[in-house]
């Protein structure tokens, strides 16, 4: 009977609720709603969630419940922030999802997940909650084993990770305590408890040299080594260029070409040349290595590059994207060799516009291998030079062969110096579009022979690097506009992988327009955001002491730059038509597009074989270059704070780049060092956290610390293990010893009273005394 009552009660229920289908209550309400009797709440209450947890209504947030509703559902990419909740970046590009710690279950920081969405609350980001995860983003977690008495465990590096690791003893092997090592997480099947896993590589002690760098190799899970089939079958390919490779190949040997790299450098992607003709105009040569002459689809070389992406570019070492036969050999553009080419050839009048254009595959022999700062003396040394003063037409035979080296060098002089003028007619004109050029100061790290760091330097940027730039800008954008042209001649579709950088938009939009007026600036949008708005608003703060984080913030602000098959444009550019071509040695969608261009080059569009489809080509050549640039600076921060370690104790002029309510980030921008000085140092007063304002205020005192604010630190504490550096601020230890020194004072004079009283209270005795 009384099973039979329980049923008649949650049927009782289910049809009040079906009754009132866009209606949510607590349980006391819907008690209320339904005349139960208070004698019968909490069974009432016990029988509201059962009814939850089997599905069959709805819980809400609030410990509120409703008619069962069929939770819109999104996928995307969780990031998990350093404070615990965390946002997913959803596939279909719409708005970030808020996922708050305790609703994200078991998904870690970059697992692929499905989320249930709540109702979005007016003004705010949608809420969700994480119902399935459909892809591990970690399968290998990095960090320091720790045992004790009770348990063993790994802290991950990460702190985004969020979770210890338990190790059984049994899946621990002979690790030590405090050793690096590599986990796989096994088993995490309740949130409440720690995800179990095993040790499947001890890297070493964490001052062992090159375990840092390798800590960021196995966090990010990349490739160390090409397995046999990818060597044996770059061994394969010949080493001499076959006479039936040249066939219908345009013959540039005899040309002045070369190539401008970082001294460094040993793979060369392209390589340049000029010709003034006679016509007045400027015939540019930009000559791309043909590495899809060598990499054929589908092959073990080619799949591969395909899972790594791209190159990765560490502090101590580069990790590439195709085997050192052809990425340092066979392909790159080495001086003095002949070499398989995919040329742009454009045609450029005096003030830089593009009148004609050829995209050929070619054959060139680079003459010289520049440095960047090679090419930058010879700006500096000779400014003045005729930029009509030698046709470069008239060299007919390699200088090597038959030139004078000292008019091989003056020649080389007059056209690096043409080159120069050129590139800045070209930076003007995109400028003067709308083009967006963020001068952000890069780190460079100094190693010595053992991998310790010695320095560390802001990277130069010269105007040698702006040349370069200019001309693989003008060869991607050319190549872009070139499959716009087919496809309107044409009438037919061209599939092609573009660079678009879409507009800033939304929620980021508006908080950088709160931020600038935080700062004191106002930043005009009107009805359509442009790059020029952009581009005006920026060039104001130039030289104000809130340049650099301005600069920052915005370029946040914008959205990624991926590849995609939809083209959009380039904002940051402001190109209607964009690609990249250039460097196919270190990046898979350039090759990609060697592949498409040399199918269309007859205008017939002949089908190519493509490991799969485009689309998803462009998908993971996004993902592969977020994780390679993720690693990148993550091996930057291990010598940082390698760095700041040994100036423990130091002090530092630094500029607020951070304000949150656990503390504000410092920037020291003599070496582009970040640190974080933390609520709880902040001892002279209770600090209020104003979002809004980025900043924080002492409710007593008033002080505000406010972001672009400059302020001296010390260098207190640094953690290789977390990667992690944390500052004092030398006005609150000034502070804290005129305290001190007031408190000792103020003690004294207390003391001194205390003596005079009891003095005073002592005569007034005797004198009673003797009374």
């Amino acid at each position: 009977m009384k099973s039979n009552k329980q049923k008649s009660d949650a049927s009782d229920i289910l049809r009040f609720l079906k009754e009132h289908p866009n209606q949510i209550y607590k349980s006391r309400e819907l008690a209320k709603k339904m005349h139960i009797p208070n004698r019968d709440y909490q069974t009432f209450k016990r029988m509201v969630r059962q009814l939850a947890q089997s599905g069959e209504i709805s819980r809400f947030k609030g410990n509120r419940y409703g008619h069962y509703r069929k939770p819109a559902v999104v996928t995307g990419i969780l990031h998990v922030k350093t404070q615990g909740y965390g946002f997913l970046l959803r596939d279909d590009s719409g708005e970030e999802v808020f996922v708050s710690q305790r609703n994200m279950g078991t998904a870690l920081h970059r697992d692929r997940v499905r989320v249930a969405l709540w109702a979005q609350p007016v003004g705010r980001l949608p809420e969700g909650k994480v119902v399935e995860i459909l892809q591990r983003g970690n399968r290998k977690i990095v960090g320091t084993f720790q045992e004790s008495k009770t348990a063993h465990y790994v802290i991950p590096d990460d702190i985004k990770i969020g979770k210890d690791i338990y190790i059984s003893a049994k899946d621990r092997s002979k690790t030590r305590s405090g050793q690096k090592v590599v986990v796989e997480v096994t088993q995490w099947d309740d949130y409440r408890k720690m995800p179990e896993g095993k040790i499947i590589k001890v890297l070493g002690d964490p001052d062992d040299q090159g375990v840092d760098v390798l800590s960021v190799i196995h966090q990010f899970d990349l490739p160390i080594a090409f397995s046999k089939a990818v060597t044996q079958e770059a061994g394969q390919i010949p080493r001499d260029i076959q006479s039936a490779s040249l066939k219908n190949r345009l013959d540039l040997r005899n040309q002045l070409v070369f190539t401008i790299d970082p001294e460094d450098a040993k793979d060369f992607d392209d390589a340049i040349s000029l010709e003034y003709l006679s016509n007045g105009n400027w015939l540019l040569g930009v000559h791309i290595a043909d590495v899809s002459h060598y990499v054929v689809s589908g092959s073990a070389i080619d799949r591969e590059a395909l899972r790594r992406g791209t190159s990765v570019y560490l502090v101590d070492r580069t990790i590439p994207m195709l085997p050192e036969r052809l990425s340092s050999d066979l392909c790159s553009l080495r001086p003095n060799e002949d070499r398989l080419t995919f040329s742009v050839l454009m045609e450029l009048s005096e003030d830089g516009t593009l009148q004609d254009y050829q995209i050929k595959e070619s054959v060139i022999h680079s003459r010289h291998r520049l440095t960047y700062r090679q090419v930058q003396k010879m700006i500096e040394r000779d400014e003045g030079c005729d930029p009509r003063s030698n046709s470069l037409g008239e060299i007919k035979q390699p200088a090597n062969k038959q030139t004078d080296s000292i008019q091989d060098d003056h020649i080389l002089q007059e056209t690096v110096i043409q080159m120069v003028q050129l590139s800045r007619k070209l930076m003007a004109k995109w400028k003067e579009d709308g083009s967006i050029d963020f001068e952000i100061p890069e780190p460079k790290v100094v190693l010595d022979d053992q991998g310790h760091v010695t320095d560390l330097q802001i990277r130069e940027r010269l105007e040698s690097h702006r040349l370069v730039e200019a001309f693989m800008l003008l060869a991607n954008r050319t190549v872009a506009e070139h499959i716009h042209r087919l496809r309107q001649e044409t009438h037919r579709k061209y599939p092609f992988a573009y660079r678009i950088h879409d507009k800033p938009k939304g929620k980021k939009l508006e908080e950088f327009i709160l931020f600038i007026r935080a700062l004191g600036y106002t930043f005009q949008v009107g009805k359509k955001i442009t790059p020029k708005k952009f581009q005006v608003f920026l060039e104001r703060i130039k030289g104000t002491k809130h340049e650099i984080i301005v600069e920052e913030v915005a370029l946040r602000t914008m959205m990624k730059a991926v590849y995609s098959t939809q083209n959009v444009g380039h904002f940051g550019l402001a190109f209607k038509h964009y690609t990249h071509f250039t460097s196919p040695i270190r990046r898979y969608p350039d090759l990609i597009v060697h592949r498409l261009l040399k199918s269309y080059l007859d205008h017939e569009g002949h089908a190519i074989q493509m490991p799969m489809k485009l689309s998803e080509i462009c998908e993971i050549a996004t993902e592969r270059e977020i994780i390679a640039q993720s690693a990148e600076r993550e091996s930057i921060k291990t010598k940082q704070v390698e760095f700041m370690g040994n100036h423990l104790g130091d002090v530092f002029e630094g500029v607020i780049s951070g304000v949150t309510s656990f503390g504000i980030f410092i920037e020291i921008p003599e070496y582009l060092v970040e640190g974080l000085v933390h609520i709880k140092d902040l001892i002279d007063d209770y600090y209020l956290y104003d979002g809004k304002n980025y900043r924080l205020v002492g409710q007593n005192s008033g002080k505000i610390y406010r972001l672009g604010d400059g302020i001296q630190v010390r260098v207190n504490h640094i953690s290789k293990e977390m990667r992690a550096i944390d500052f004092g601020l030398v006005e609150m230890e000034k502070e804290s010893v005129q305290n001190r020194e007031e408190k000792q004072s103020d003690r004294k004079r207390r003391k001194g009273k205390r003596i005079q009283k009891t003095r005073i209270a002592k005569k007034m005795k005797d004198y009673k005394t003797k009374d």
